[in-house]
This record gives structure tokens, sequence and C-alpha cells, in this order.
């Protein structure tokens, strides 16, 4: 990595002259020459400024997350362990709560927070009490309260269907779960079917038969759908499925009624978890980058923490198709 000390070698001043000039010191006296010769050779040499983060503490990461479904879980787990190690890079200090600890356990003084996982309006509310400054991944509870990043689950499927429909399907199917009122706490239809719904009006192949609701995201659910799927000569000949753990259920349930997938079906997911590329066929879905939706949850956080920011703000995260045998 290049170093100041480098670059006052290569110019032929100080160490700490350069220092000064990177930083914009107006007060050091280097004619203008010099000063060219710093950037110039900085750039040359590869030289990045060492960023110093203010750091924030009293701040906590909410894991609002109930143990469940094992490829579910590989995905949250994903997103804590990502998010604890960015904090730590730019001197953000978080305290974890757990759900199971529950809104008591948040402090009245806190500064900031970052939360992953379905919380109801009552606890919503109660966490406002204490802390405006919060920052939600994954979903999205209060946008009028509090910041969230999001990957762009609407877009995903508006573009599994705009692919299919380009391959010629006509007959356009979808696999998916229930999201939860905040208010009612009772199952509402999730953004991924009503994003399927306006896409697939949209191309006039709309139908009820195709769409399959589970009860829950799991590899269980979707393999029983899968199953009713296989029983049916009139199956659609390609598939939309909100996640891979209940991709993975489909497709157990498909190889072993002896469907040719994707020569009788193909098949199109989301998450792009481990074992997408090593189930069979290898799983063609949508990449979310953790990283990025982490990198900006800290960023929406330090803005609150230190800016006092009090428009909110919601970040929806592209993500990268990755095709596979499964299409």
């Amino acid at each position: 990595m290049a170093t100041v000390k480098e670059i006052a070698e290569i110019v032929g001043v100080s160490s700490a002259a350069v220092s000064r000039v990177l930083n914009y010191d107006e007060g050091i006296s280097v004619s203008q020459e010099t000063r060219e010769a710093i950037f110039a050779t900085a750039e040359k040499i590869g030289y990045k400024k060492k960023i110093i983060y203010p750091k924030i503490e009293n701040a906590a990461f909410l894991f609002w997350i109930s143990p469940g479904e094992e490829l579910e879980d590989i995905y949250y787990r994903a997103i804590y362990d990502e998010l604890l190690s960015q904090a730590k890079k730019v001197n953000i200090h978080l305290s974890v709560i757990t759900k199971e600890e529950g809104i008591e356990a948040v402090p009245s003084d806190l500064n900031a927070f970052v939360a992953l996982g379905w919380m109801n309006r009552k606890e919503l509310e109660q966490l406002y009490g204490k802390c405006e400054n919060g920052v939600f991944i994954d979903t999205s509870p209060n946008e009028k309260l509090f910041d969230a990043v999001r990957p762009n689950l609407d877009s995903f499927v508006t573009q599994m269907v705009d692919y299919f429909v380009e391959k010629g399907h006509k007959k356009i199917g979808f696999v998916g779960g229930t999201d939860k009122n905040v208010d009612t706490e009772q199952p509402s239809m999730d953004i991924r079917e009503w994003s399927f719904r306006q896409s697939a009006a949209y191309y006039g192949c709309l139908c009820e038969d195709d769409i399959y609701i589970t009860q829950k995201y799991s590899v269980a659910e979707g393999y029983r759908a899968g199953k009713e799927l296989a029983t049916r000569k009139d199956m659609p000949t390609a598939l939309c499925v909100a996640n891979d753990t209940l991709a993975v259920g489909v497709l157990q349930a498909l190889n072993e009624a002896g469907v040719q997938i994707p020569e009788r079906i193909a098949v199109f997911s989301i998450n792009d978890v481990n074992v997408a590329q090593y189930v069979s066929p290898p799983l063609t879905t949508f990449h979310i980058d953790i990283p990025i939706i982490c990198e900006s949850a800290l960023d929406l956080l330090r803005n609150r923490a230190l800016n006092g920011g009090k428009v909110t703000k919601v970040i929806f995260v592209n993500g990268i198709p990755i095709f596979r045998k499964s299409c």
C-alpha cells in the first residue's frame, strides 16, 4: 500500500509537507508546482487517504429474527455477520439485542439502531419512543418514522416475468409466501406476489391456478407446492419463486416426479444462497448484495446519529441475475 513517506521521497519534500498538502492545508507554504507534484505522485502510485470515521457509541443492532428454516437462517446470519464486521471497521459500536430479549431491553437513551426482522405496531411505537434514529434492513415497517434498506424484490420479480416472456413463455406460474400486517398481525400479500400479479396481468398471462402461496418460506412448503404442480397436466412452462428456500423444495418435488427442468418447466428464484449452485439442476436466481445493503444501512445510521436527519429515506438495492441450468 502506497504511503505518505513514499510520496515524500519521490517528490523530495518532508512527510509532514505531503500530509498537509493532501489534507488541503492552505497554511502550508509550498509552491504550486510542488503541490501539483504531490497530488500527481499520489495518484500515480495509488495512494489512498485514510478515512477517519467519527466514533458512534451507544448504538444497537436489533436482531428480531426467530430461529426458523435453515436456508432462511443462512441469509439472515449473513446479514448479521456482515453488519457487525462493517460497523467495527467504520467505528460504530453496536450492541446486539435479540427478539427474545424484547423491546424492554432497548435502553431509553439509545443513540441509534439498525433493525433486522419483523415488528408489530406496538413494538414500533415503543421503539420510536426510545429512539428516533433507526434504520431497518430487509423491511420498511413505517417509512414515516424510520429509514430502511431493502433488496428491490418488486424489480426482481418484474425482471423474471420479462425474461420468461422474452423467451416465449405464455403460461407463467408463481410460488411465494405471505407478508404480515403490522397492525393486525394477520397474513397479507407479499410484494413479490403483488409484483408478479401486476407483471403477468400486463402481459395477459395471469392465471390464478398457477399461483401457489405457502404458509411459510420453507423447503417443506416449497416441496408441497412442487408436488401439487407435478400432478397437473397443464402446469406452467415457467415458474417465478419468491426465494431459494422455497425453490429448493420445488426442485426436489419436480425431480421426484420426473419433470424435466428446464425443458418442461423453467425455474427462476431470488437470494442466491450458497446451496443454489449445487441443487439439481443448479438454480437460476437473483444475487442479493448483502455487503452493499449493510454499507447503505450504516451510512444511514451515521447520518442519523451525527447529523440528526429528520427526513426519512428508503433505499432499494438492485440485484444481479445469476443464470444457471434451471432456466
